[in-house]
């Protein structure tokens, strides 16, 4: 985990699309305590899906949201349909935080979130699928987590504690 020094980087004013592919802006999110991840069906990591359910099941009253983000940027990890995608998290692991719509977060068609998110120290790319990044109530980024670190980890959960006070 790195936290941010005095360099804030903001991600309320960024719109993002829904499954559904409507836009909705991660404003309608301020208040809350966010964790951000990209996601993918066909990783090695994707069972990191049960412990992100966990977690937003248990700090949901607290006002703590998770955000999926499918990418296939990964090996091609990602390679189905938006509906394929949310049929897999039900079915296989029963998610039911918001996940949106698939979005790249390398690269020249990098989404606009994930140019703000990168700039998180350790700044630079995205390195695999289920890289975390935690953001509080106010919309700054506190925290970025490596793919390899769990969801449930006590690193994590000290920091989503923190930050929901």
């Amino acid at each position: 985990m790195t936290n941010v020094n005095t360099n804030a980087i903001n991600v309320l004013d960024e719109t993002v699309a829904t499954a559904k592919n409507e836009d909705i802006s991660l404003r309608d999110y301020q208040g809350q305590v966010l964790l951000i991840v990209n996601v993918a069906s066909k990783c090695g990591l994707t069972p990191q899906y049960s412990a992100l359910e966990a977690l937003y099941k248990k700090y949901q009253t607290r006002g703590f949201m998770v955000l999926g983000f499918p990418c296939n940027q990964f090996a091609g990890q990602e390679p189905g349909t938006m509906e394929e995608i949310l049929i897999f998290c039900s079915a296989k692991y029963d998610v039911t935080f918001p996940i949106f719509h698939k979005l790249d977060v390398n690269g020249e068609t990098r989404a606009p979130l994930y140019q703000k998110l990168v700039q998180m120290p350790p700044t630079g790319d995205i390195g695999w699928n289920f890289e975390k990044f935690l953001v509080g109530r106010d919309g700054n980024v506190l925290a970025r987590f490596s793919a390899q670190t769990k969801p449930d980890s006590l690193e994590v959960v000290a920091a989503i504690e923190q930050a929901l006070g």
